[in-house]
C-alpha cells in the first residue's frame, strides 16, 4: 500500500482500520484538566486505536528548565510506539487523531518525524469529524501488538535557548501562541507573559478551521509565503506543543520543515 503523507481522510481511514500496517492512535488531551483525554478515550474512540497521553507519553516530567512539556526520553518513548506495533522497517502508517484542532496529534505527527519515522498523518477533521460523518466508534480496549521501533534522530530539528538566543538576524522566530498571549495581554498558564524579543505572531488556530479541517495547500503556501526568503525558520509556542501543527502546515505548504524549540516561552521566560 501507497501510505498517505501528512494527512488523511476520516474515509480513507475508514477504508483501513483492518490494515496491519496501519496504527491509529487517540491523542486527545486538555492541558486544564490532564484526565480528560484517557476519560475521552474510554467513553468511545476509534476501533483499534492506542491511547497516548501528552503529559505520560509525549513527554518527560518537568524539570527546572526545558519547558512544561520537555521531549520524551527516546528509548522509552520507542519502547511504547514498539508495544502498539510501530515497525520501522517495513514502515507503519501511524494516523493520529485529537479533538483540538491537532494540538497534541501534530506534536506525535512532529516526534515520529523527529525520530526519522515520516509514514505519519493526522486525521483532518479529528475526532468530531469521524462522529460527525458516522464511522465506528467502540469502547473496546485494543490488544498489544509486537512493533519493532528503530531511533533515527534529527537533532538538527530542534534548537535550545541558547541557539535561540543566538540566531541570526536572517532567522524567522515564530511565536504560535494567541495574539493576545503573543502581546503579553493575557498568560493563562506560565508565570510570565510575553514573548522572545523578535519573533513575529503566526497563530496555530489559523491554519484549520473550526470544524478543525486543515486549509488547503494553496491557502497554506499563501499564508507561510513570507517565509521564503528566510535563512532559518524556528518555530516555538509555550511549551512546544501546538507549535508543531504550524510545523506540519508550513510542510503541508511546501516549506522545509523548520525547527522546533521544544522548551517555547515556558523554558524562556524560566530564566527570566
Amino acid at each position: 500500500m501507497a501510505h498517505p503523507r501528512n494527512v488523511v481522510t476520516a474515509a480513507w481511514l475508514a477504508q483501513h482500520l483492518n490494515d496491519p500496517t496501519v496504527v491509529v492512535v487517540d491523542c486527545r488531551f486538555a492541558l486544564a484538566d490532564p484526565q480528560q483525554g484517557q476519560q475521552q478515550y474510554a467513553a468511545g474512540h476509534i476501533p483499534g486505536a492506542y491511547y497516548l497521553d501528552l503529559n505520560q507519553d509525549l513527554s518527560s516530567p518537568i524539570e527546572a528548565h526545558g519547558g512544561r512539556h520537555p521531549l520524551p526520553d527516546l528509548e522509552t518513548f520507542s519502547q511504547k510506539l514498539a508495544a502498539i506495533g510501530v515497525t520501522s522497517t517495513p514502515p507503519t502508517l501511524v494516523v493520529a487523531y485529537d479533538d483540538s484542532r491537532f494540538a497534541f496529534a501534530a506534536r506525535l505527527w512532529w516526534l515520529l518525524r523527529y525520530l526519522g519515522h515520516d509514514n505519519v498523518a493526522v486525521l483532518d477533521g479529528g475526532w468530531s469529524g469521524w462522529v460527525r460523518g458516522d464511522y465506528p466508534t467502540t469502547t473496546k480496549l485494543p490488544t498489544s501488538r509486537l512493533g519493532h521501533f528503530t531511533l533515527a534522530p534529527r537533532p538538527e530539528w530542534i534548537v535550545d535557548i541558547e541557539a535561540v538566543r543566538r540566531r541570526g538576524g536572517g532567522t524567522v522566530l515564530i511565536d504560535s501562541r494567541s495574539p493576545e498571549r503573543y502581546r503579553g495581554e493575557v498568560e493563562p498558564i506560565d508565570p510570565i507573559a510575553g514573548s522572545i524579543p523578535g519573533a513575529v505572531n503566526y497563530f496555530w488556530q489559523d491554519v484549520s478551521d473550526q470544524n478543525s479541517q486543515l486549509k488547503s495547500p494553496e491557502a497554506l503556501a499563501h499564508h507561510w509565503a513570507a517565509l521564503g526568503s528566510a535563512d532559518e525558520v524556528i518555530v516555538y509556542c509555550g511549551s512546544g506543543v501546538t507549535a508543531c501543527v504550524n510545523l506540519l502546515a508550513q510542510t503541508l505548504a511546501g516549506q522545509p520543515m523548520a525547527k522546533l524549540y521544544p522548551g517555547g516561552w515556558s523554558d524562556w521566560c524560566s530564566y527570566q
